[in-house]
């Protein structure tokens, strides 16, 4: 089955591939109310009875085909690791509850590697749930209890005038303003941060340079992007203020314009360590590894920060595969694996619905 999603190659906005293939399988493994949604969210429910735990993985992969093959214990392909199998997991997993052991939904979600569309969508909903879970390869032994924040930004640099290239002293080189620009507001961003943890670092990442008009005139323009990563610790709106103010300082000092615009934004988010959900995956993972998993804080950004924020609900991110293998040209995941991910989360299952019951006596 894993290697059947892996062989239907669906980028961000082209899932309608997977998301077919997904509503039939619920349907052959006794899911009701499948449905795809406006977006092209796949959502299906399983089981009766209380709680109800929201299974979520991403039906998209970042651009880039990689051939589909076993070798061994590897089954490679684009998502292998990212996130078809956790995804698929998840399927089984909810594929085995039994009526009154608890309500899954399971939800295949669009866009996840590109503005989040799908998850978007879904907390505008009203959906009752008690728990939810995001499918991102976290290796079978760690819980990821916590995803940085990520902010963003456009910054635009123009200078009065520009000149021909053979007389590069006439005007400002909009280039080059942008280079020492993003290097200062780099650095005053990142100061004062030497005994932090990376996981608890902000880090600011130019992305992407746009300027010049042709080969022989300086730039009078230049647009940069950063990416920036923000720690459960800080918010988008302290980071924000901060930038505005660094931006109309520097901007004085190098006697240019700037100008800056917000991409996106996503606020950080850390569950509840002492949650029924991180309780029930520590039990269920020594069930079948018989040893204690590691909650981690992961320095990337992904759905569960906008369900968590908004929802303010116990939520983890979990799945079988090696988070380095990610977006990786030659993208694989352990067979095995795999196949453990799916009983851990079985037993997951068993232990949060009697611990959510104990919960509510």
């Amino acid at each position: 089955m894993l290697e059947k999603a892996l062989r239907l190659y669906t980028p961000s906005l082209s899932e309608k591939p997977m998301a077919e293939f997904l509503a039939d399988k619920c349907d052959d493994l006794g899911f009701e109310d499948i449905q795809i949604d406006e977006v092209g969210n796949v959502i299906a429910r399983k089981g009766s009875g209380a709680p109800t735990i929201m299974l979520c993985g991403h039906m998209d992969v970042v651009p880039g085909k990689v051939k589909v093959r076993k070798e061994g214990d590897s089954l490679y392909g684009r998502g292998a690791s990212d996130a078809k199998a956790p995804l698929m997991a998840m399927l089984f997993a909810a594929a085995a509850i039994q009526n009154n052991n608890g309500t899954i939904i399971f939800v295949g979600a669009v866009d996840e590697e590109g503005n989040a569309a799908g998850i978007k969508n879904l907390v505008k909903k009203e959906m009752g749930v008690d728990y939810a879970v995001f499918g991102e390869p976290s290796g079978i032994k760690q819980v990821t209890i916590a995803y940085k924040g990520r902010l963003a930004i456009n910054l635009k640099i123009s200078v009065e005038d520009s000149s021909h290239a053979s007389a590069p002293w006439l005007s400002k080189n909009a280039i080059l303003e942008s280079m020492i620009f993003a290097r200062e507001l780099k650095e005053k961003l990142e100061e004062n941060q030497e005994n932090k943890t990376k996981g608890m670092l902000l880090t600011a990442t130019m992305t992407e340079v746009k300027g010049g008009t042709s080969h022989n005139v300086t730039p009078k323009e230049c647009e940069t992007t950063f990416d920036i990563r923000i720690p459960v610790d800080m918010n988008c709106k302290s980071i924000e203020q901060k930038i505005a103010t660094l931006v109309k300082e520097i901007a004085e000092k190098r006697e240019v314009e700037a100008f800056y615009s917000i991409l996106d934004e996503t606020e950080p988010f850390e569950a509840a360590h002492n949650s029924p959900l991180v309780r029930a995956f520590t039990l269920g993972i020594m069930d079948v590894e018989h040893s204690r998993p590691t909650l981690i804080r992961k320095t990337g950004t992904g759905d569960m920060n906008v369900l968590g924020n908004q929802w303010n609900i116990p939520v983890v991110t979990y799945g079988p595969g090696d988070p380095h293998e990610a977006h990786t040209i030659d993208e694989k995941v352990s067979i095995d694996e795999y196949l453990r991910g799916i009983e851990i989360l079985k037993k997951m299952l068993q232990h949060l619905k009697r611990l959510h019951d104990r919960k509510m006596q």
